[in-house]
């Protein structure tokens, strides 16, 4: 236990940022998840609109300083091109 009443601001501050990163890393992950879900099912108009909320999360993650934005870069762009392949087989079945 702390022995310091700044060490103990210290634990309540780290306590409710990781709480904050956890629900922010959460949120993250699940809308990426939904678009790739989407994505898969081979519905391209509900993945565009899920593939911009997915960009969307990853950007607010990034004004939070909860991942990197290099990370957030790379993610969006594999995503995009996930999507971008997707289309094209798409296009091209047709």
């Amino acid at each position: 236990m702390p022995n310091t009443k700044q060490a103990v601001k210290r634990m309540r501050v780290t306590a409710k940022r990781t709480a904050r990163n956890r629900h922010v890393k959460s949120t993250v992950k699940t809308s990426i998840r939904r678009f790739r879900d989407t994505l898969a099912e081979g519905n391209l108009e509900q993945a565009a609109a899920r593939l911009q909320t997915a960009i969307k999360t990853l950007d607010k993650a990034v004004s939070k300083g909860v991942i990197h934005k290099n990370a957030a870069a790379r993610k969006k762009s594999r995503l995009t091109k996930h999507f971008n392949k997707a289309a094209a087989f798409q296009a091209a079945a047709e």
